[in-house]
């Protein structure tokens, strides 16, 4: 009996053959007659049989983390022609930030820090060449681990440790960075700092009840303000420049933090306007009371801080009486500063709302057209976001279509509630509030589809906390993946027809404008997930596609995870190139019909560090930072 059942239960070879055949046969068959017609294109039906009939997700792509190099490609057709092979940078290029050089920056003028700013090499002298990780490189450890912890190979520097180790910035501990929450303000921790600034403003705490949602941290050290805010369910956007304190924001994205390299300083900050809810700055060396800066600096907070948003300054000059002998500067200068801070504040229509001990907090009023008419001119028309690579001005920018129409809802119903810009008509193709939910529905329909190639898409594993969308469009990507466990930097490219940042920012979430035709102001490896909808597309005939990729995978983690989206014919392009970047790749169906001719591309980056097969050395005697640039 046992026998009999043991034969009845084994399966020829023959048997799985035909069953599999026929599995492939009857989905072509379903998917002829669901489409009305029998004319299915062949690239379509080539990348149906890769995905339906290889197994999805299971034919070779694993979105796990193993630490093993090699490249191993999958899905797709080969060219006749070889794909380019791009090789590796040499190991001293393994924190490359193109548009933040130290030695392109120092031949900037230092005035208003426009040496801190981007600036970025010409085509000519882009790298042609994938930018290593360090050897001994690992996976970070999931949040909210990575908050306090980071692996030392991962960021191997230490000058943060010995020069800010009486305020608790960061400490080195053998293989580790620890990270305790200190920072210049507040060395006993960001945490009871929170709860200092929460207790400041009188009222219902902004902070605990939603109403503050959006906060821009200006020069944010390692960013343990924003790692605090996030399990108060605060997003925070912090930036500071790469300067002599180094890697400080290269620590906060391996936290886990949304942080960018930045600075104020000649340019417009790459937001809309009334974006952020809360704008901080505590101890940020901004020169907000300088006497030759008109307040430039304040008015572009006013910019970017919603109506009924709140200014935070802690640090000097606040509280000078009782600290100018420890800041080491006179009374009459520090009074002087105070005094024109607290002068640009109200010929903004700013109030202040509290002064406690070094905290001081105004705020914008609600109804600026209401409240009073700023002493200062408002700027000219136009379009008030169009600001990428724009100076600063000394006018106030107008607010957007809805303000001053109530508040927003607090955060998580914002998330799906309608943003009073589209409400308001003033963002084309949402006309009417049902036309936005459906693009709602609609990215949630694309997600659940990714989750079924990638499970590991779903937010309570822990797997992917840094999240990129190249072309947000209105945060619906974001809306869709939304975690406590993960945050998303929402990029609109300053290439788009719309300008929907600002829908974003109501919506609770955060990003920025940038162009793809040069590097984003990161570091390399800061990011777990890249997804991407029509990216391709959108920059064709703009920017060479090899040069976008290439920034992907920059910014990319070892082993992270990129979902692109775009047109089947692009798509096989951008599956060509990476086979010569250590990706592995995936194509898909779109999750409606086979026959249409979006399609998804999965990848992962494999695995490999400095000093592996492959790796470009430097040339002896030479600088390394030209190896593997166009010539």
């Amino acid at each position: 009996m046992a026998n009999k059942a043991g034969a009845a239960g084994a399966r020829s070879p023959l048997s799985l053959v035909v069953a599999m055949a026929l599995c492939c046969f009857f989905y072509v068959l379903g998917a002829w007659q669901r489409s009305g017609y029998g004319k299915g294109d062949s690239i379509a039906a080539a990348v149906t049989r890769d995905t339906a009939c290889g197994g999805g997700a299971a034919a070779g792509l694993t979105f796990d983390t193993h630490h093993n190099g090699g490249a191993n490609f999958s899905g797709g057709k080969d060219d006749d022609a070889p794909p380019p092979l791009f090789p590796a940078c040499a190991a001293s290029l393994a924190d490359h930030t193109p548009c933040h050089d130290q030695d392109r920056a120092m031949t900037f003028p230092r005035k208003n820090m426009v040496y801190r700013e981007r600036h970025c090499p010409p085509p000519g002298e882009r790298l042609r060449c994938l930018v290593p990780a360090p050897p001994g490189y690992v996976t970070p450890f999931p949040w909210p681990a990575s908050r306090d912890v980071v692996p030392f190979a991962n960021a191997p520097y230490k000058s943060l440790t010995v020069e800010k180790a009486v305020q608790n910035w960061v400490r080195h501990e053998g293989a580790l960075l620890r990270f305790p929450g200190g920072g210049t303000q507040f060395p006993q921790g960001a945490d009871k700092y929170i709860d200092q600034l929460a207790a400041a403003i009188a009222g219902v705490d902004p902070l605990a009840s939603g109403r503050v949602r959006t906060v821009l941290d200006t020069g944010c050290g390692v960013a343990s303000l924003g790692a605090y805010l996030d399990a108060r369910g605060v997003a925070a956007m912090s930036f500071a420049p790469r300067d002599s304190h180094e890697a400080q924001v290269q620590f906060a994205l391996e936290r886990g933090v949304p942080a960018f390299v930045g600075v104020l300083g000649s340019v417009k900050l790459p937001f809309p306007r009334a974006a952020f809810d809360m704008a901080h700055c505590s101890r940020c060396l901004i020169p907000w009371g300088d006497e030759n800066n008109e307040g430039i600096y304040m008015m572009e907070i006013d910019r970017v801080l919603r109506p009924g948003g709140y200014w935070v300054l802690s640090g000097p000059p606040i509280n000078w009486k009782a600290n100018h002998r420890a800041w080491q500067r006179t009374e009459d200068d520090l009074a002087g500063e105070q005094r024109r801070i607290e002068d640009r504040a109200a010929k903004l229509c700013w109030e202040k709302v509290a002064e406690v001990n070094e905290i001081a907090v105004w705020r914008k009023p609600a109804n600026p057209a209401a409240a009073c008419s700023p002493a200062v001119r408002t700027c000219d028309t136009g379009n008030p976001d169009d600001v990428w690579y724009k100076d600063m001005e000394p006018c106030v920018t107008p607010p957007p279509p809805g303000a001053g129409k109530g508040e927003l809802q607090p955060f998580p119903a914002r998330l799906m509630a309608v943003p009073p810009r589209v409400s308001s008509g003033a963002v084309p193709g949402f006309a009417t509030a049902e036309e936005y939910a459906e693009e709602n529905r609609r990215w949630e329909r694309h997600v659940a589809a990714y989750r079924k190639v990638n499970r590991k898409l779903d937010g309570g594993r822990g797997r992917y906390r840094n999240i990129m969308d190249m072309n947000a469009g209105v945060g619906g990507f974001a809306a869709a993946v939304f975690s406590s466990n993960s945050w998303v930097m929402n990029v609109v490219p300053t290439v788009a027809e719309i300008a929907t940042l600002g829908v974003i920012y109501e919506r609770g979430l955060i990003g920025m404008y940038h162009d793809w035709c040069e590097a984003f102001s990161t570091y390399p490896r800061t990011y777990d997930l890249i997804h991407a909808n029509g990216i391709f597309t959108l920059y064709k005939d703009r920017c060479k596609m090899e040069d976008i990729l290439l920034e992907m995978d920059r910014i990319l983690r070892p082993e992270g995870t990129v979902i692109l989206r775009d047109d089947v014919e692009v798509l096989l392009k951008v599956q060509r190139m990476v086979k010569g970047m250590r990706w592995k790749t995936l194509m898909a169906d779109h999750e409606d019909s086979p026959h249409i001719p979006e399609k998804v591309l999965y990848a992962v980056k494999q695995y490999w560090t400095a000093g592996d097969e492959g790796s470009a050395e430097e040339k002896e005697g030479g600088s390394s930072e030209g190896k593997g640039s166009e010539e």
